[in-house]
């Protein structure tokens, strides 16, 4: 291991820092380094006596703020969004919310970093954290709390921890936030974007409303190569690809304190996006020296509409035990056609493809509990939760060639007979609880969920089906605080995996030429595992930051992986299914730190690390593997650099995985995806009337994303070896200059 620091003389203290460069060459060293500052054992000025950490306002004025967001960044250990803002090669924000794959309804408690307002949730799913953050104007923050505790008066229950925005009770006057950005992508296009936001306060109605516009254009070039067996060569790939889309959304936030005791909130949400994509393909084949040369293109329109409706309601009565009751609605209907022509020599096209795919996905929820105050620091919540969650989906093919006559409906081309590919999926799910919350004392917690969930999934249309499963979900959550810096935590729970319902019917695949369609399995079970994680938590003296390690270790009963559903020897197909049992474990650091010590007490550093290992028996080959899409360990870093007196600040990140690749095995191949460290970095500066100018820079490095992937013929355990594929995306860098303000 390398660790290489070099420090320009002087002061650096509220200056930029001239040199600053550190070479790595361990992933744990970056964690290492920030545990080596926590040396002393002080409590932490703003530790309360229940591990709470409180944040006033004052904490964040020099670095005058724009909205909660910015607040919550500048906390050590809550870094609510990556410096870029954006996935490998993707385009950031704007997409759909899923609800087949999001989580399992409402449920009692989730395991990650939740975020509450005025101790609330928001009554939505679709409506992401940092969205909802960016809409609340930093001047209406009265202080900022973070709860490592548990406790009976949250929304929210078994979390890591909590982050809780506190407002102040009445706000001057209203406000307008506008944001205006232009996108700069690699093969020269730029696209507009922005929102807009009002909020205020009327009475005792607190409102936010919300217009955005965010692009999603993605540019990529895709080269392959591949060999066949004896390395001898087969054929070559070049294709580029143009997605052109912006999804329009607008949102509605309302809290209404109806008396004393009661308070009502609602929000509401839709959003639109036409999402057209172009593609243009060369493939050569270098077999027998006569590189032949076929040219294709297509076009794949298709449309997404999305709406949410939400609401909750709580009564508080005088001796603090309160009822509430929260209800959801949302639907996804998303369409999109892709045909795909041969360009001949005379330049005339010939239509081989037609590919007609919609769905329409719904989620109806609803929620009822009853909170007690019992005796000695405890409480018990008592409630019920049901869900409906339906898929409609259809699909339509359509070749060139064919046993059918050809069909207008499938382009004019001869339709092509699809297992499952017009199917209604629907579960209907009821879950009562009971979560019994005890403040043992002042430095430990536990909390207990008895939780029983019955549900039923049926299927109509091509296929019929019905099926019941009952499954009941104990939760065990223990906190002791060893000092007011130092929490551990023990948590064992059974998690139950919501099914997506996509993987029930047939579907198409849009990124894979080999493979058009993918088929769907009637007969999924819900995976679910039992979790062992212990936690420990540090917090460095006087806000210096956070460490913290982490190890759990997931038994998984029905694990979802891919298995066998052929029609035949000559027509294998996959499908996603229950293979029985799998083991999956992790170990990880993370760590959050001020460079104060190095004379930077305005930089903060955050690095993590994970090492993670899985097994269970390959359902093609009967032979002990590591779970599908799923890599061996991961690292990152990042920091940011507040020059306040400048009114300026910067930061740069980088993730990478530590062994390079994700691993898929399937019937008739085996792929591993892996790429080069991936940087974002941004800049943004506060000029006159605290106008906001931020630069994002995603994919600084250039890199690529590849993919290598070993095909079979026939069936993998076979293994006779048809070609060996090198293929690699380049997504190119992208740029993206903010303007936003607030009057």
């Amino acid at each position: 291991m390398k660790v290489h620091i070099r420090i320009s003389r002087g002061s650096i203290s509220g200056s930029l820092l001239k040199t600053f460069a550190i070479q790595i060459s361990c992933p744990f060293l970056p964690v290492m380094l920030v545990a080596s500052f926590s040396l002393n054992a002080w409590a932490q000025e703003n530790v309360g006596d229940d591990s709470t950490i409180v944040y006033p306002f004052a904490y964040f004025s020099e670095y005058a703020p724009v909205n909660a967001l910015d607040m919550l960044n500048r906390i050590p250990g809550m870094e609510i969004s990556s410096i870029g803002g954006s996935s490998r090669g993707g385009s950031s924000g704007g997409s759909f919310s899923n609800v087949s794959r999001g989580g399992r309804g409402l449920g009692s408690g989730s395991s990650g970093t939740q975020i509450l307002i005025n101790g609330k949730r928001t009554a939505g799913k679709n409506n992401n954290t940092e969205t909802q953050l960016r809409r609340v104007d930093a001047d209406q923050v009265d202080y900022i709390e973070i709860i490592r505790g548990t406790s009976g008066d949250l929304d929210v229950r078994g979390s890591t921890q909590i982050a809780n925005i506190v407002l102040f009770e009445e706000m001057s006057n209203t406000s307008i936030n506008y944001e205006v950005n232009a996108n700069y992508y690699s093969d020269n296009n730029s696209e507009p974007g922005g929102s807009l936001t009002y909020a205020g306060q009327t009475g005792d109605l607190n409102f936010i409303v919300n217009a955005s516009a965010v692009p999603n254009y993605n540019f990529t070039q895709l080269r392959e190569n591949s060999i066949l067996p004896g390395e001898l060569p087969n054929d070559f790939i070049d294709e580029e690809r143009i997605r052109d889309n912006t999804t329009y959304t607008l949102s509605t936030n309302l809290d209404y304190q109806l008396n004393t005791k009661s308070s009502l909130r609602f929000n509401a949400l839709i959003a639109e996006d036409d999402d057209p994509t172009e593609v243009e393909r060369l493939t050569v084949d270098l077999r027998g020296g006569s590189l032949l040369h076929d040219y294709e293109r297509e076009d794949i329109p298709g449309t997404k509409t999305n709406w949410e409706i939400g609401g909750d309601y709580e009564y508080r009565r005088d001796d603090g035990n309160r009822f509430k009751i929260l209800v959801i609605a949302n639907k996804n209907d998303t369409a999109n056609t892709r045909e795909r022509w041969d360009i001949l020599e005379n330049g005339s096209e010939e239509k081989n493809l037609f590919l007609d795919t919609g769905s329409i996905l719904e989620e109806r929820i609803m929620r009822g509990s009853y909170t007690m105050n019992l005796f000695g620091g405890q409480d018990v919540e008592v409630g019920a939760e049901r869900a409906q969650t339906i898929l409609d989906s259809n699909l339509a093919l359509g070749l060139l060639s064919g046993s059918e006559a050809s069909s207008q409906a499938f382009g004019g081309l001869s339709p092509v007979n699809i297992p499952n590919a017009n199917t209604r999926v629907e579960e209907v799910r009821y879950e009562p609880f009971a979560i019994h919350n005890w403040r043992i004392s002042p430095r430990m917690s536990l909390e207990t969920s008895l939780v029983y969930e019955t549900s039923e999934i049926s299927m109509s249309g091509d296929v019929s089906n019905s099926r019941d499963f009952n499954f009941f979900k104990p939760k065990l959550d223990y906190r002791f605080d060893v000092t007011p810096q130092l929490q551990l935590r023990v948590l064992i729970e059974k998690v139950v995996r919501q099914l997506s319902f996509t993987d029930f019917v047939a579907t198409s695949d849009q990124d894979d030429e080999d493979s058009n369609t993918l088929a769907g399995n009637s007969n999924l079970r819900p995976d679910y595992w039992w979790n062992y994680n212990l936690l420990a938590e540090y917090r460095l003296p006087d806000d210096q930051g956070v460490v913290s390690a982490n190890f759990y270790h997931h038994r998984h009963k029905d694990l979802l992986q891919r298995i066998d559903v052929s029609l035949g020897p000559n027509d294998l197909r996959s499908a996603a299914g229950n293979i029985g049992t799998g083991d999956m474990q992790v170990f990880e650091v993370k760590g959050s730190v001020r460079l104060s010590r190095l004379g930077m007490p305005n930089v903060l550093f955050t690095t993590s690390a994970n090492v993670r290992d899985s097994w269970v028996t390959d359902s093609f080959l009967n032979e002990t593997r590591r779970f599908n899409n799923y890599h061996r360990g991961e690292f990152n870093w990042g920091f940011r650099h507040d020059i306040p007196q400048w009114r300026l600040n910067y930061g740069i990140e980088m993730r990478n995985r530590i062994d390079g690749g994700t691993k898929r095995w399937d019937i008739e191949d085996i792929e591993n995806d892996h790429a080069d460290p991936y940087f974002t970095g941004f800049l943004e500066f506060i000029a006159f009337d605290d106008v906001t100018f931020r630069l994002d820079a995603r994919n600084l490095a250039d890199v690529q994303v590849c993919r290598d992937r070993i095909r079979y013929l026939g069936n993998i355990a076979d293994n006779i070896l048809e070609e060996v594929e090198y293929m690699c995306r380049d997504f190119g860098r992208s740029f993206s200059l903010k303007v936003s303000g607030t009057f």
